[in-house]
């Protein structure tokens, strides 16, 4: 089959720093190709990948040190060159939200658009009954709520490449905080859970410029002379492995509909249990008593901290391999990519549904 992959340009693929949707795009790539697959890989410069590369900008926007530019013009010039080679592929799959519905109305069957983001916002309910021709793929079936109506063509949770984390049988006896420091993420939960059980907290964060003034404000002055709070910043992949996999768990004490939480599943591929508020995705990705557990309450948190020996690291481990890799998110869409019409052979065919 030829697939096109169509990315946001914020983020390298994959990212250096954080990043969901870059990383997740390349993931699903690399896994695709090796699945047999000729795969084109529209992208900015810095990608590293297995597929073939259209170069479609200099670097990722975000780590880009002009002053001055413009993503908006980046992503219309990278739509334009999909579109103008949108016959060499079978399938179009885009991550881009919904920016390229206006320019590939007359081919709106060949394409598949995952939506990465929350959909509780205003105006998109709108854009959604507008274009109601292209098939949508939810990341978590939670995620689909605000738009039931849409055109869901299925869920396909994420999956990572299950050799670039180790597993780590035992934990140096931290806790742990990964992602981005911001209300919603409530960081401040995760170092008053581990204040009131006397744990160190490790947290690996990056601060966008919109999150300063609450990093500022908020979350520095609990962690300022505070000896059991180490704030490291925001860290890559070849990092992420040994942060991850030395913590007792991961805490993920979120306040919003989170649409799936990547960083679940990059704890569990190190045998690392997660501690997470019942909230958007997370009763759909944590098996509770199993991968970790899932709390509504502060006090329920600490008491899952506590339980923590009772899980099987090994198991946590597994269960990622089961449900979460890279070839297991490569075959759902390979299944989607076939029943929406793409050719796909008998062997590929079972191979995506099994």
């Amino acid at each position: 089959m030829r697939i096109a992959q169509v990315p946001p340009l914020y983020e390298a693929v994959p990212p250096r720093f954080y990043g969901g949707t870059e990383r997740v795009v390349s993931h699903l790539t690399d896994a695709l190709v090796e699945l047999g697959h000729d795969v084109t890989l529209f992208a900015s410069a810095d990608a590293r990948t297995k597929a073939k590369v259209v170069v479609v900008r200099d670097q990722a926007i975000r780590l880009d040190p002009a002053q001055l530019k413009s993503d908006l013009a980046a992503h219309m010039s990278m739509l334009s060159e999909v579109r103008r080679r949108a016959a060499e592929f079978d399938v179009i799959h885009f991550h881009t939200d919904m920016i390229h519905f206006p320019f590939f109305e007359d081919m709106a069957e060949k394409t598949i658009t995952t939506l990465h983001g929350r959909l509780d916002l205003k105006d998109l309910d709108g854009v959604y009954r507008r274009w109601p021709q292209y098939p949508l793929v939810s990341i978590s079936d939670d995620q689909r709520r605000p738009l039931a109506f849409a055109n869901w063509a299925g869920t396909v949770h994420h999956g990572m490449t299950t050799d670039i984390y180790d597993f780590h049988p035992a934990s140096e006896g931290y806790l742990a905080f990964l992602g981005r420091i911001s209300p919603e993420k409530r960081p401040d939960r995760a170092i008053a859970i581990a204040k009131r059980l006397g744990l160190k907290l490790k947290i690996a964060a990056k601060v966008d410029a919109a999150d300063q003034r609450y990093f500022q404000e908020k979350i520095e002055p609990l962690i300022l002379g505070e000896p059991l709070i180490e704030f490291i910043g925001e860290i890559g992949d070849e990092a992420k492995s040994a942060f991850l996999g030395g913590a007792r768990a991961l805490l993920f004490p979120i306040d919003w509909p989170e649409p799936f939480g990547l960083v679940m599943i990059e704890a569990m591929a190190c045998g690392t249990p997660v501690v997470a508020y019942a909230c958007g995705s997370v009763p759909e990705v944590i098996e509770d008593g199993v991968t970790g557990y899932i709390v509504r309450t502060d006090d329920e948190a600490v008491d899952a901290v506590r339980r923590l020996g009772d899980l099987d690291r090994r198991k946590v481990r597994q269960q990622f391999e089961l449900k979460y890799s890279a070839t297991a998110m490569a075959r759902r869409y390979l299944d989607l990519y076939a029943r929406l019409g793409a050719p796909l052979s008998q062997d590929f065919a079972f191979a995506a549904t099994a």
